[in-house]
């Protein structure tokens, strides 16, 4: 109707919202049920009465964790939203039961002042249905105490209730540093009293049973491991019937490592379709991906198919020989697998300690013809003058064994170009003790020399891995013109899988300490 009034020319008057006197300070305003201003009715009512001022909360000093009653306790940095929910939560009845809760927000105080100041906005009827709002301040004074398990590890180390003992039956420590990086970024082994490294693996322990289980069962969906469990009486009271057991969890991990030449037993590979014998080991998750490498047949592992008929690698990545390409023939198109291309090819290779000694050369299929071309340098098992003893390989009549196998292209030329350059970015390790079986100059040095080697690798296939690690910028890096120079276009494409944060100088002390031990 307004609308056909202003389009037949009529006045219309314009509205106006009636306003009233204060009843107490004469102050023209808005009509209300209390018809007081907003300035009198606050100073005659107010809605934070009961509501509590000071509360206290229970911060542990050793993990930085908070007491959620009446016995959790919960991992929070300070002004965090997980440790501002836990400071509502001390006060949550009689908020919930005096005024309505608007917003929250911490108020600024120096970390070592042991006080938590938190403003709240609340909203609460007033005089005759008015709804009135008002700031509230809440002090909360922090109270140290050790938790559970900082208190058991601070009296006695050893004083833990289950253990998980980690172990890989390989000459190598490839897995443990690549499930390192994964237990670091899922916080896997956050609620561990001690972490222990031996010479065969590395010892978790845990101040609950339920801990222990729950790392179990993340190793479980990680990596293909079979286990089994131990438990041993420490006290027992007869009068109230109450037993404490320590728990013990033996956890294997799969012998199968990336890039193992494999021979599968007859009864294994005729589970998968025929495929082999001789077969690449791809990828290693919770199962194993093999590769035919003269077919480029695929299958897939588990846990529970592997430990049924277990079985050994063949040739390890210890025993690789450089091979160079002579000759790339005719090739198939590319197919994709579990992310990673193939594409099968015919090379001619000659071994690198041959190669202008004498004409051996070998014509040998491979599923690498993707990325090969004439002059450059492969790594192989070399089986023309391998001695391999392998039961397996003996149940299969008339098999002829190939001259060699490629395994992966070589970056050596490479990293000649780079020694000695720094690294943009960098992995965070666990802090862990050393066994006194695990200790010694030979040990140290060797552990480093692997650990060398597996940081070469993630550099030479930054798809494979590093997409399932946090990875960290380098504060010592100086980037200089000539290095970048001499690098060109031959740099992986790292940056972008680089986080932004960086560690801090606590966790580089704790790193370095690691190092150290």
């Amino acid at each position: 109707m307004d609308m056909d009034m202003a389009s037949s020319g009529m006045f219309v008057p314009p509205q106006t919202l009636g306003t009233v006197l204060c009843c107490i300070c004469g102050v023209p305003m808005e009509p209300n049920p209390a018809n007081m201003c907003a300035r009198c009715l606050r100073s005659r009512v107010d809605i934070t009465e009961g509501l509590p001022r000071h509360a206290a909360i229970v911060h542990c000093p050793e993990c930085s964790s908070w007491l959620q009653p009446p016995r959790s306790w919960l991992r929070a940095e300070l002004e965090s939203p997980a440790l501002l929910s836990l400071c509502l939560r001390r006060i949550h009845k009689p908020l919930s039961r005096l005024v309505r809760l608007v917003h929250g927000e911490f108020v600024w105080t120096e970390p070592h002042s042991k006080r938590i100041h938190v403003k709240l906005r609340v909203q609460r009827e007033a005089l005759h249905g008015a709804i009135l709002e008002q700031s509230h301040l809440v002090e909360f004074t922090v109270q140290d105490r050790l938790c559970e398990s900082c208190s058991r590890a601070q009296a006695s180390p050893d004083q833990w209730v289950a253990a998980v003992q980690l172990r890989q039956h390989v000459p190598h420590r490839r897995t443990f540093f690549f499930l390192e990086q994964l237990i670091l970024r899922h916080g896997a082994a956050a609620r561990a009293v001690r972490i222990k490294e031996t010479s065969s693996g590395v010892d978790f322990f845990f101040g609950h049973r339920s801990h222990a289980m729950k790392f179990v069962e993340f190793v479980s969906g990680v990596v293909p491991v079979r286990r089994r469990s131990d438990k041993q009486l420490v006290s027992h009271d007869t009068k109230s019937n109450n037993y404490n057991y320590k728990y013990t969890f033996s956890v294997e991990i799969c012998p199968i490592c990336r890039e193992d030449l494999i021979c599968l037993p007859p009864k294994v590979s005729n589970s998968l379709g025929n495929l082999g014998p001789l077969v690449i080991c791809a990828k290693v998750s919770n199962s194993i991906l093999l590769v035919d490498p003269e077919t480029l047949r695929t299958a897939f592992l588990d846990a529970d198919e592997y430990w049924r008929t277990p079985f050994g690698a063949l040739l390890s990545s210890r025993q690789l020989v450089e091979f160079i390409v002579l000759d790339v023939k005719k090739k198939t198109p590319e197919v994709t697998v579990s992310g990673s291309r193939y594409c099968l090819a015919r090379v001619e290779v000659a071994r690198m300690s041959d190669f202008g000694q004498n004409d051996t050369t070998f014509d040998i299929k491979t599923h690498l013809g993707h990325l090969l071309k004439e002059g450059d340098v492969v790594l192989g098992y070399d089986l023309y003058s391998a001695n391999s003893n392998d039961v397996e390989m003996g149940k299969y009549k008339g098999f002829e064994l190939p001259y060699a196998i490629l395994i992966k292209k070589s970056y050596e030329e490479k990293r000649q170009r780079k020694h000695g350059k720094q690294r943009k970015w960098r992995l965070k390790r666990m802090q862990m003790e050393v066994d006194d079986g695990a200790r010694g100059r030979g040990s140290e040095e060797k552990r480093n020399n692997e650990y060398e080697e597996f940081l070469r690798e993630l550099e030479e296939n930054p798809t494979g891995m590093l997409d399932q690690m946090t990875i960290y910028k380098n504060k010592d890096h100086r980037p200089s013109e000539t290095a970048s120079m001499l690098s060109g276009d031959d740099d992986l494409p790292l940056d972008e899988l680089i986080s932004k944060l960086e560690l801090s100088d606590d966790e580089e002390g704790e790193e370095d300490e690691d190092m150290a031990q």
